[in-house]
């Protein structure tokens, strides 16, 4: 079920990164920033289009610098904060970057100023947030797959949204074209991602 848009709808694109990326590797493709931007562009007036990323303390050499910088210069507002590292109860070092936080509440912040929202997210627990801008007569849309193994829409936020959009149905109109489409892998565990996954020209 794809939602309609209008000419008129004032509309923010909220991307939380390290979700867009493990769902487009899934189904064998990358994200061109740029065509991302125009196609949504091309639904109504699009007012922001936050990009979600959590960054090693070590910034200068942090995979995703490339990105974030390239972003940042055309037309992406990008919402960053530092990792952080911590042993679990097993001794394994791991690395913590979640931005469920900063990109809820930046949905709260704007909702009375647009008309509609676009979440590229499958996480379950952006059903609240979901509803507290519904209530404030925004329509939202996600945007996330249920082609990949496992699937990444939460059944909740789906049924939540006033739309969903497949990503798999828009990687032709949002992949990097001279990238041929790869094979979907199974669903890779979430962890850094490659700068040269993320290239955009």
């Amino acid at each position: 079920m794809e939602l309609k848009f209008y000419p008129e709808d004032r509309i923010a694109l909220f991307i939380d990164g390290a979700n867009l990326y493990i769902a487009a590797r899934a189904l064998g493709f990358n994200i061109d920033f740029k065509r991302l931007r125009q196609r949504f562009g091309e639904e109504g007036r699009l007012v922001r289009a936050f990009y979600y990323t959590a960054l090693t303390d070590d910034q200068d050499y942090s995979p995703l610098r490339p990105l974030v910088d390239w972003l940042s210069y055309n037309g992406y507002t990008v919402v960053t904060k530092p990792t952080k590292e911590f042993t679990d109860a097993s001794g394994r070092r791991k690395v913590k970057g979640n931005m469920d936080i900063e990109l809820a509440t930046d949905v709260l912040e704007m909702a009375e100023r647009l008309d509609q929202i676009v979440i590229f997210s499958g996480d379950g627990d952006f059903r609240r947030v979901v509803e507290a801008v519904q209530r404030k007569g925004v329509r939202v849309t996600v945007v996330s797959t249920n082609r990949s193994n496992p699937p990444m829409m939460a059944d909740e936020l789906r049924r939540q949204a006033d739309s969903f959009i497949e990503l798999d149905d828009i990687a032709d109109e949002i992949s990097r074209a001279h990238a041929p489409r790869e094979p979907a892998p199974d669903l890779p565990s979430r962890g850094p991602s490659s700068p040269g996954e993320f290239e955009n020209t």
